[in-house]
């Protein structure tokens, strides 16, 4: 049989597939019977071998196009793309991410350095005048302490116009995301061990800042505007670093994978890392440029420090930590990448 008679032959398969093309663009595809979904998959599959055969032979123009727009509108049936999965979503957010975040090291290592270093840094600050000026005037002038003190000499009596805390808001996301780069980016180098420096010095240097100005006439001015953004700039710093130390690591510790694979691989762990570091930065740039420096009361911004710090706790520890259920047989294990999955356990 020549190949045109052939194809002819087959034009019945293409006015069924047609027609099934038509009912799946009207009705819902779950109300379509199974059989019908596998008879549309052969046809589709055979549709597609007739169009290699009619662009293979040559065959008359239009029945090529015809076949081209046959194949092509199946195929958009049979791969359209599927609808959002909310619940999906929602559990990697509030199940997934927070427990793999709660059980990373690098993370832990990130937290507990900075934060006791920050602490440190503040108790030195606070009581060894000659230890702040150091640290702040690391340039060996006096600039930076007298700046500081000048920048809140004023209390906020009078709240900034709305363009004038955008214009701010805008620059304070410049400025924290150029310090979460910073942290981020020397992570890569030296094997996760050049995000140290970075940490310590920002830990150091903000901690110093914080207990030098507790000394000073204008420690309640100071107070007032750092109070409510405090607690997202803070965290954000950490999870920058502790997502570049991540990498890092990951070329040093490969767990039997190549450099690279092991990098791409840590890359996809520690995306919502940096997704959450880019969301707590942005928000506490809005915080600082709409509410830190406005007259409102100290108790409300008291109270958006406050709500800051739960949501923090809320989200990294509570929906993080690794609770057995309580109510069934099954438990949350570690997973030996680091990240955190069900296991079900029967008794």
């Amino acid at each position: 049989m020549k190949v045109a008679d052939l194809l002819a032959a087959r034009s019945q398969n293409w006015a069924e597939l047609q027609h099934l093309c038509s009912l799946m663009d009207r009705r819902n595809k779950r109300r379509i019977p199974p059989e019908s979904i596998n008879r549309f998959a052969a046809l589709y599959r055979s549709a597609c071998a007739d169009l290699a055969l009619a662009d293979a032979y040559h065959l008359p123009p239009n029945t090529v196009a015809y076949l081209h727009q046959l194949v092509a509108r199946a195929h958009n049936q049979l791969y359209r793309s599927r609808g959002i999965d909310f619940g999906a979503g929602m559990k990697e957010i509030f199940v997934t991410t927070p427990q793999r975040l709660f059980n990373d090291n690098s993370l832990r290592l990130a937290f507990f350095l900075f934060f006791g270093l920050f602490f440190l840094s503040y108790y030195l600050a606070y009581y060894l005048p000659d230890f702040a000026n150091s640290v702040i005037n690391f340039d060996g002038t006096t600039t930076q302490t007298d700046a500081l003190r000048e920048m809140y000499a004023q209390g906020f009596k009078e709240s900034r116009s709305w363009t004038e805390n955008s214009s701010m808001a805008g620059f304070y996301i410049s400025h924290n995301a150029s310090i979460g780069i910073v942290c981020f980016a020397s992570g890569l180098l030296f094997l996760g061990v050049g995000g140290l420096p970075a940490l310590t010095f920002n830990a150091i240097f903000l901690g110093a800042v914080f207990g030098y100005m507790d000394t000073t006439p204008q420690s309640q001015n100071f107070s007032e505007f750092v109070t409510a953004h405090g607690p997202f700039e803070l965290t954000a710093i950490v999870l920058s670093a502790g997502a570049g130390m991540r990498l890092g690591f990951s070329l040093l510790n490969t767990q039997g994978l190549s450099r690279m694979a092991s990098l791409r691989k840590c890359g996809r762990e520690t995306t919502p890392m940096i997704a959450a570091a880019v969301m707590l930065f942005i928000g506490a740039a809005f915080i600082e440029g709409f509410i830190s420096p406005s007259a409102a009361p100290y108790a409300f911004k008291a109270i958006v420090g406050a709500a800051s710090s739960s949501l923090l706790l809320f989200y990294f520890v509570f929906l993080g930590w690794p609770w057995k259920e309580s109510l069934g047989e099954n438990e949350v294990t570690p997973h030996p990448a680091g990240s955190w999955e069900y296991a079900v356990t029967k008794d």
